[in-house]
């Protein structure tokens, strides 16, 4: 992606600093930046950018579970602010900001200002070359310095406890602020991606989705034909027995790992059970099995009865090739779903 062209300011340098990235933060700034912008906000306090960023990172770190590397400093924040300030996963971004914008606690208190050592004046580096010299010291100092006079156009100034604008730049960001947020967006899911090569679907694990889809036409088009046809299904995880009037549907492999609602990860279940299940994962030695049998049943029970159902073209992407139930194959559904249950494992999805 092209960073939109602007005739009067240095937007080569607004895109070089994102040359080089070890870590998420410069990704993460902008954002802040652009959002605070947005809001009209010119001159911004440091403590309510570092709260923004780590209130966009917030439900990728804790809900999804995407690693942003071993020594990224945002991931570990939110893991530590979530249990400091006694936070849940799904707080609205509102709420998050206004609690680390005014929390008391010093602890919270230190864990934002730690961005403060590199974050605001490296991304300015671009406009400010470091010199052969300079040690890390003078060039913070300088950079300070310089920015207050916004030398070179620099994007904003740079003081002890806020930053400012550049008013030359204000339109810029303003009117191309969607653009510049999609370019960030671009490369974070890129960056993450590389550090997550077998996660599924990092792009659309970067924002909390307004609205979390409901799977009511899975379980009208698909499990209550199931029902009509067997009466009763036994959860997989408690042996009791549904009815069409009493069941829930789940995601096997949860929806925070694998991020869709294809028909072959989702099974009825006990609602009291589903309740308690959260995100965990099931076994594949305890419960694939009885998972696979329900799974065949389901689909040559649909396909007789509605053979021409979109619901059991989810299932090419296991089988590419399905005619009808005797192409179920056993080991094949257990080889799809064992890696996906491995992997959300190591990037910390815990077992039932």
């Amino acid at each position: 992606m092209q960073l939109p062209f602007s005739l009067n300011l240095s937007t080569p340098q607004l895109a070089a600093a994102f040359g080089s990235t070890s870590a998420t933060y410069k990704f993460y700034w902008l954002i802040a930046v652009l959002e605070s912008v947005e809001n009209g906000n010119n001159s911004i306090k440091k403590r309510a950018l570092f709260s923004r960023m780590i209130a966009n990172a917030w439900y990728t770190v804790n809900y999804f579970k995407v690693s942003f590397g071993k020594q990224d400093l945002i991931q570990n924040a939110v893991q530590q602010l979530l249990h400091l300030e006694n936070l849940t996963i799904d707080i609205g971004k509102d709420k998050l900001l206004a609690i680390l914008e005014n929390s008391n606690n010093l602890k919270t208190a230190l864990i934002l200002n730690h961005f403060n050592k590199n974050v605001p004046h490296w991304f300015l580096s671009p406009w400010f070359p470091k010199t052969k010299n300079e040690n890390d010291s003078e060039y913070k100092k300088r950079i300070y310095g310089s920015s207050q006079n916004f030398d070179n156009n620099c994007l904003y100034a740079l003081h002890d406890d806020l930053i400012t604008i550049n008013s030359d730049w204000i339109p810029y960001l303003q009117s191309n602020a969607r653009i510049l947020k999609d370019f960030c967006y671009w490369n974070l899911a890129l960056f993450l991606q590389s550090r997550n090569p077998n996660v599924p679907d990092i792009p659309n694990k970067l924002i909390k989705p307004a609205i979390r889809g409901t799977l009511s036409n899975q379980r009208k088009k698909y499990w209550d034909i199931v029902f009509k046809e067997l009466g009763t299904v036994n959860c997989i995880f408690t042996d009791t027995k549904l009815t069409i009037e009493n069941f829930a549907i789940d995601h096997f492999v949860p929806h925070a790992f694998v991020s869709h609602d294809l028909i072959w990860n989702l099974i009825p279940i006990d609602k009291k059970f589903n309740s308690s299940k959260s995100d965990k994962l099931p076994s594949i030695e305890m419960h694939f099995d009885a998972f696979f049998e329900v799974q065949k049943s389901a689909y040559e029970i649909v396909s007789y009865h509605n053979p021409k159902s979109k619901l059991l073209e989810d299932f090419l992407t296991i089988y590419p090739v399905i005619k009808d139930a005797n192409d179920f194959e056993y080991t094949r559904y257990k080889d799809c779903m064992q890696p996906l249950i491995t992997i959300a494992h190591n990037n910390g999805f815990g077992y039932l």
